[in-house]
């Protein structure tokens, strides 16, 4: 496979404004101290460490922005933020709390890189920091049974418009087994509650071909079942760009933070086998784009998932995401 194959840009290459679209992505493993760590995304990025505390370093670079590095634990990021300051006996027995807890959660708890949006065009980039993580000994899903570590996107959407967010909606939801199935999702992760399914009752209103939400419905449906951030396509971030009053008003969660983006929760992260990188899941994600710039094929695909669905037990013999394959090699040819 080439670069350009591994690295092809979707059908919707641009924004409204007219610019190349971007993807942020968010790694987890484990394997490398913190600095390491950073100081391999400033070598790779060309960038100046700043830090921030002893769980977060930001590196700052001049053409595409901040990167993250961090412990991925809120309450210790939180604490090595902090102003306050205590005193004596309390200010003891505050560090000691603290410090037992960061003994445990660097053992279990994953380093993050989070990235800022880079352009779609750029990604190759980002893999080359993988394989610098790699060289460097980083460790990624499989290098545990407790390591549910995972590879987030996060790409930009070409628009706003609610055609074009249920568009994406439908076909992701209609992809969604095959994506786990090419995934090769580990158990672990499929064991805890970050990468739910959507609920049936959603599914089957959202891909309903008389489904027709403005953009104010079509919120207040997605929140109705989905006022949660544990979706393997989250929307939260997304509609709280869109309408940020309203996700609030549905979930106070400071940890939904705003932008023209999906976040995409699927893939595993596989930082120490050999040749993975972000084009692994690229691959994949490719074919939700695909589906959601075809109207025709995605109303064939929706109404197949639809028949599936209402198949009952029936489902057991035929699972969809052979189906799903096959409608995906039509489309193809």
């Amino acid at each position: 496979m080439t670069d350009k194959d591994k690295y092809a840009l979707p059908p919707r290459k641009l924004t409204e404004e007219g610019a190349l679209r971007r993807l942020g992505a968010e790694f987890e493993f484990s394997g490398l101290e913190l600095p390491d760590a950073a100081r391999l995304v400033a070598e790779v990025f060309d960038g100046d460490i700043e830090r921030v505390s002893d769980y977060e370093h930001v590196v700052q670079t001049d053409d595409l922005g901040p990167f993250n590095v961090e412990l991925d634990f809120e309450y210790l990021k939180a604490r090595g933020r902090s102003d306050d300051e205590l005193e004596g006996l309390a200010a003891d027995i505050d560090q000691l709390s603290e410090d037992a807890i960061a003994a445990i959660a660097w053992q279990i708890v994953p380093l993050e890189v989070v990235s800022p949006p880079i352009p779609m065009n750029r990604l190759g980039e980002v893999d080359v920091l993988v394989e610098a993580l790699r060289a460097a000994g980083a460790t990624g899903t499989s290098g545990s049974p407790i390591y549910a570590f995972g590879l987030h996107l996060n790409p930009e959407m070409p628009s706003l418009d609610e055609a074009t967010v249920l568009a994406y909606t439908q076909s992701f939801l209609c992809l969604y087994d095959w994506l786990v199935e090419r995934e090769q999702v580990d158990l672990s992760r499929r064991l805890t509650p970050y990468i739910n399914a959507f609920p049936r009752e959603y599914v089957t209103r959202v891909l309903d071909p008389e489904y027709a939400p403005d953009t104010e419905q079509f919120a207040d449906d997605y929140l109705n079942w989905n006022a949660d951030r544990n979706r393997a396509l989250d929307l939260l971030p997304l509609l709280a760009h869109i309408d940020e009053d309203r996700v609030r008003r549905a979930i106070d969660d400071p940890r939904i933070k705003s932008r023209p983006a999906l976040h995409y929760r699927l893939p595993n992260c596989e930082v120490d086998a050999a040749g993975w990188g972000v084009h692994s899941a690229w691959t994949y994600w490719l074919e939700v784009e695909r589906f959601a710039t075809d109207d025709e094929a995605r109303a064939e695909l929706s109404a197949a998932y639809l028949e599936h669905l209402d198949r009952g037990l029936g489902t057991l013999l035929q699972p969809w995401w052979k189906e799903c394959e096959s409608l995906i090699n039509k489309k193809n040819r």
